[in-house]
């Protein structure tokens, strides 16, 4: 998603602290401060009108005086452990530590957290978004983006950085 706002025109504030690689290519549009969000949310002032990749489990530390919109991805979640299960592999990490039923479990009732708790925040608006079908057919959720953004975004330089052959743990 990172990669398509960024091609429709929009800013993204990222570091490139963290390099593309095996596990992602393209690189992952990061920016390191998000991790300290919840000590350090100063840069959020600058932060108006950019696309920031925020992981849901730094949402909850959204400081509440700003205004947000938040395009939440949705994936498989036994595609994101296997994912995470080759990320760990490729590092050499052990993999066994939890169990793939617990793990998932785990996940589940987080995203359901956060997803009461964003239903909950005056001031976020979220556009939930299939990831699975963004992959598979792209324009329909780059129009769903675009209107929830109240952009004008390159819809067709959007659907053109879509890259399949990227899209590996299919489950």
């Amino acid at each position: 998603m990172m990669k398509m706002l960024l091609a429709g025109g929009m800013e993204v504030l990222t570091d490139n602290v963290r390099a593309a690689d095996d596990d992602n290519p393209q690189g992952y549009f990061e920016f390191e401060k998000v991790k300290k969000l919840e000590r350090e949310s100063a840069w959020l002032e600058d932060a108006g009108g950019k696309a920031v990749k925020i992981v849901s489990a730094f949402l909850k530390h959204l400081p509440p005086h700003y205004n947000y919109k938040i395009i939440f991805m949705h994936r498989k979640i036994d595609e994101v452990l296997a994912s995470q299960k080759q990320m760990l592999i490729r590092r050499g990490e052990p993999t066994d530590r939890v169990s793939d039923e617990k793990m998932s479990e785990t996940f589940r009732r987080h995203l359901k957290d956060i997803e009461l708790w964003l239903a909950a925040q005056s001031n976020i608006t979220t556009l939930s978004i299939n990831y699975n079908e963004a992959i598979d057919n792209p324009l329909p959720t780059i129009h769903k983006v675009n209107d929830f953004l109240k952009a004008d975004l390159d819809m067709e330089a959007m659907a053109s950085v879509v890259e399949r052959s990227l899209y590996r743990q299919r489950r």
